[in-house]
């Protein structure tokens, strides 16, 4: 069973070993765009998993913000950064940091699997030509005997597996894009709600303590 299954696979992976070298030199460029995409977007999603935004309820957090000995884990850190401001302003400084070294990383990594997903079939697409062109130079200089209809068949070969396998490697690395922009987004959006609650609770402290004061100052002067 186990012999059987070995063989099937040995089978498989030499069958698509032929198929990628019959792909030209397109296929290389193919899949070190490939290698780029999907390891950029394992490594983005482990960063965003590692957050760990999603597992701290936000009543959690909450409680945090006022209790910095109960903070844990990255968004302990991210309370433990902003707020350490006394006013609105350091608060807002703060979070101006903390989005330069939090978001601007997981913008350019997006840009850059985009850009791989649109190269990845345009990279077919020029296989494809390289195929054509093969293909009618060998119409052009043959005789029309066995050899020349190799050469035909090998140039439509390289043309429609580099087509081919440029969709392939694109829909997938699209949806995975799609997937992780979602998942970045979310992150954004929860570092904004942070600020507006930070904000909101900071307010309320320095309202506190400024009220005494100008209820002291309007009774001197009464």
């Amino acid at each position: 069973m186990l012999d059987a299954a070995t063989e099937k696979l040995t089978t498989l992976w030499e069958h698509a070993i032929s198929i990628w070298l019959s792909g030209g030199w397109a296929m290389i460029a193919i899949a070190a765009v490939s290698l780029v995409m999907f390891s950029l977007g394992m490594h983005i999603l482990l960063r965003l998993r590692a957050k760990g935004f999603a597992k701290v309820p936000e009543k959690k957090w909450r409680k945090w913000i006022n209790h910095p000995e109960k903070r844990k884990g990255h968004i302990g850190e991210i309370l433990d950064f902003v707020t350490g401001g006394r006013t609105l302003k350091d608060t807002a400084t703060y979070f101006e940091e903390l989005r330069a070294s939090e978001i601007v990383p997981f913008e350019r990594d997006l840009l850059v699997m985009k850009i791989c997903v649109s190269v990845a079939p345009l990279l077919g697409l020029l296989g494809t030509v390289t195929g054509m062109l093969a293909t009618f130079e060998a119409l052009a200089s043959g005789s029309g005997g066995d050899k020349t209809m190799g050469m035909i068949a090998e140039g439509i070969s390289e043309a429609l597996v580099t087509t081919e396998t440029g969709l392939v490697i694109a829909l997938p690395g699209l949806l995975f894009q799609h997937i992780l922009k979602r998942y970045y987004e979310r992150y954004k959006a929860f570092l904004a709600h942070l600020e507006t609650v930070c904000n909101q609770k900071l307010y309320k402290k320095i309202h506190k303590e400024e009220k005494p004061k100008v209820e002291q100052v309007a009774f001197t002067a009464g």
